[in-house]
């Protein structure tokens, strides 16, 4: 039910014109925000009604006792058709609460004041790492069908497109790629998690994936479940209605999992090789913090993120996420994207997001600090994406023979130094 404390701040909403401001610079649709408020008003009129309706029934419950028997009969048939007057109202007052939580469950989280204008082409460049290096003799998806590292054909005849078999020694790299990636993080202080991969519909909504991504989600029907489209969605559960002691945080989760996602809206983009699949391996960075120390834990995980990217030693530059091109649940966002030498162009990699309160707001997640119990802050970021790994790394690791060369950082998990090219 939607309150002051839940879906997102009414109050705020309502009172300060800088967090609709925030809202309205994610290019919500028009009218949403006043249909919002004018819900909300119609609750509060509505609830007012109830309570008093409750307070007249209480009372004359009391009378009945009081009264001569004489009067009782009267007082009874009185009290019964406060009773149903209140009956209806409730009705009513549970509709209306269930067309505002509708409407809230559309509005997003505010972007940062340091969050720049515009969309997708709009984000601000903060760094440049590396030299980007000229393509190599093949791209990504011809380099692994020549070295025999992917085989999309018999994905898509086992499964359908955007799905494949990754084979032989990049199956090696993947699994040293989730071993450097868990390693790395956990040595920063984030507790390793193997999460389910399958949730609730609550689960969802409450991590703030639902209603605006539900077309991208896979959905169990018969189970009432969803394959998760990142690791990020039950570890957000992981303290669901619970609350810390400030110190308990921040509480650092890296989960990894297989991630599923319907790549809804994406036909005929990136259709060759990994780059864009169904079916992926991910670890995921996931922090609960105190709202005063949520914007360092961000500039953390970033960095966490470049120490990995520059581990494997790709070219990278990382973007301040414009706030049209936020999602609904971040306030601010830095994507990291890695230089793809055949598309001559930086490619998203990683992703790290602030969202504030927005989850814990649903989640009901709180922190019991000197000021009283308050909401935490959650994070999150890409440690890596497996599949799209492995892109950049088919192109910025073939050398001049043809052949693959394992980058240092993953040579202890591997076993292997060189794949030579297949004859």
């Amino acid at each position: 039910m939607p309150s002051e404390s839940g879906v997102i701040d009414l109050k705020r909403l309502r009172d300060e014109p800088e967090y609709r401001r925030g809202i309205e610079r994610k290019r919500v649709r028009a009218g949403l925000l006043d249909s919002v408020i004018e819900a909300d008003e119609h609750r509060r009129s509505v609830l007012t009604g109830v309570e008093e309706l409750r307070a007249r029934q209480n009372a004359a419950s009391k009378e009945i006792g009081k009264a001569a028997p004489d009067d009782r009969p009267a007082k009874i048939e009185a009290a019964a058709a406060l009773k149903e007057e209140l009956t209806a109202q409730e009705k009513e007052l549970a509709a209306v609460e269930e067309q505002l939580r509708e409407l809230a469950l559309q509005v997003p989280n505010p972007a940062d004041g340091s969050v720049p204008d515009g969309g997708e082409d709009d984000g601000e460049v903060l760094k440049t790492v590396g030299t980007p290096i000229a393509a190599p003799a093949l791209d990504h998806a011809a380099f692994a069908d020549a070295m025999g590292f992917v085989d999309t054909e018999r994905g898509a005849e086992a499964s359908g497109s955007r799905f494949a078999y990754i084979m032989r020694e990049a199956a090696l790299v993947e699994l040293a790629l989730v071993n450097y990636a868990m390693q790395t993080v956990v040595k920063h202080g984030f507790t390793p998690v193997i999460p389910p991969t399958l949730v609730r519909e609550r689960t969802m909504e409450e991590a703030g994936f639902f209603p605006t991504d539900r077309s991208q989600v896979y959905e169990l029907q018969a189970d009432e479940l969803y394959l998760v489209g990142t690791s990020e969605v039950p570890l957000s559960a992981l303290h669901r209605g619970e609350t810390f002691t400030p110190d308990q945080l921040p509480a650092r989760y890296a989960g990894f999992s297989s991630c599923f996602r319907r790549e809804a809206g994406t036909y005929g983009k990136d259709t060759r090789g990994i780059f864009r699949v169904h079916q992926f391996d991910k670890v995921e960075m996931f922090t609960y913090s105190t709202p005063d120390a949520s914007e360092d834990e961000h500039q953390l995980i970033l960095s966490i993120e470049e120490e990995l990217l520059g581990g494997l030693g790709l070219q990278y530059h990382v973007v301040n996420i414009a706030a049209g091109d936020l999602g609904p649940a971040a306030t601010k966002k830095y994507d990291i994207e890695v230089w793809l030498p055949s598309e001559g162009r930086y490619r998203e990699a990683t992703s790290c997001s602030n969202y504030t309160d927005y989850s814990a707001r649903r989640l009901g997640t709180r922190v019991k600090t000197e000021k009283g119990s308050e909401l935490v802050h959650t994070l999150n970021g890409t440690a890596i994406a497996m599949s799209r790994m492995l892109v950049y790394l088919f192109e910025q690791c073939q050398d001049a023979a043809g052949g693959f060369v394992v980058p240092d950082a993953l040579r202890p998990y591997t076993g292997v130094d060189y794949v030579e090219p297949r004859s």
